[in-house]
């Protein structure tokens, strides 16, 4: 079983324009809704790879009974907890000649929602995979992420992580199966700017040092690398191809992998998926399909 979750699921409302000023009517050339969130669109794209996964989360009012609607219609399982006060949030993103982003802010999640959550994680055990994404809501506790994987300590469970700064750093003598930083968010940790892949590997061993398995570090157009638990290490360019939307292609590239590593149990293999699926869903509109990721393995070569 692979489960996802997201803390502070959302209505994604993408708009493209062709230029965005401030105090006037803007008009559109595009729009869409769609659900969102980080852990949500690692379950899409594993749905969309051939992999069921189980998504988990807070979900609230209208706002959150679309999200549940749109993930039924993409046949992806959901399990989220429903909460009473407020509604999921709606994030505007708009992409003009710079991208915007506007973010709600969630419903008001209560400790028996916490409780309900960590009562849907016990059920995971030896083999699982359990990825979790993205920023904590106000209204959660700072460390859930470390609740969460002191609770599965010992059970056997892949934890993958995607997360920044403080999240994830902390999570670290947890011995998380993935961690995945884009080279910008490593530099923040240590203080440094990273550009090139050669100049990310020592600090990539570094976050292993501190109990990481394995370190996957995303740079965008210069590619990926991992720092394999056996301290090998792979590094490449990304595929060739346009960027139409960089929305999800992170959470790509960790659903990609997993992947990757469930077909294969090799994570060299699950590096190559997860570039191709992480460069796929940049090349295109929506999340990445398996198709288009096919064709990118094919390219790499």
């Amino acid at each position: 079983m692979i489960c996802t979750v997201t803390f502070n699921p959302s209505l994604d409302y993408i708009i493209h324009t062709d230029g965005l000023a401030l105090g006037a009517v803007n008009r559109a050339t595009f729009e869409n809704i769609m659900a969102g969130g980080k852990g949500i669109n690692v379950s899409i794209v594993l749905k969309n790879l051939g992999h069921d996964t189980r998504a988990l989360g807070f979900v609230a009012g209208f706002t959150g009974n679309e999200i549940v609607r749109q993930l039924d219609e993409l046949g992806v399982s959901c399990d989220f907890i429903r909460v009473e006060q407020g509604m999921s949030r709606i994030n505007v993103k708009i992409s003009a000649p710079e991208e915007t982003e506007i973010n709600g802010i969630g419903p008001a999640i209560e400790q028996r929602h916490i409780d309900a959550l960590m009562a849907r994680l016990d059920t995971l055990g030896n083999g699982d995979t359990l990825i979790i994404s993205g920023s904590v809501p106000s209204m959660l506790p700072g460390d859930i992420y470390e609740r969460i994987m002191a609770r599965l300590e010992g059970r056997g469970v892949r934890i993958v992580v995607d997360a920044t700064r403080d999240l994830l750093v902390n999570v670290l003598p947890y011995h998380p199966f993935l961690i995945k930083p884009n080279n910008h968010e490593l530099g923040e940790i240590f203080d440094v700017e990273l550009v090139t892949r050669e100049e990310v590997v020592p600090y990539a061993r570094k976050l292993q040092e501190r109990g990481a398995q394995n370190v996957l570090v995303s740079m965008a157009g210069e590619g990926a690398v991992l720092v394999c638990e056996d301290g090998t290490v792979c590094t490449s360019p990304s595929p060739c191809g346009t960027v139409v939307n960089s929305v999800g292609a992170g959470d790509s590239m960790v659903a990609g992998f997993i992947a990757g590593y469930e077909e294969t149990g090799d994570v060299a293999q699950a590096f190559r998926m997860g570039l191709c699926t992480g460069s796929a869903s940049a090349f295109h509109m929506g999340l990445a399909t398996r198709d288009q990721v096919e064709e990118l393995l094919a390219q790499l070569g």
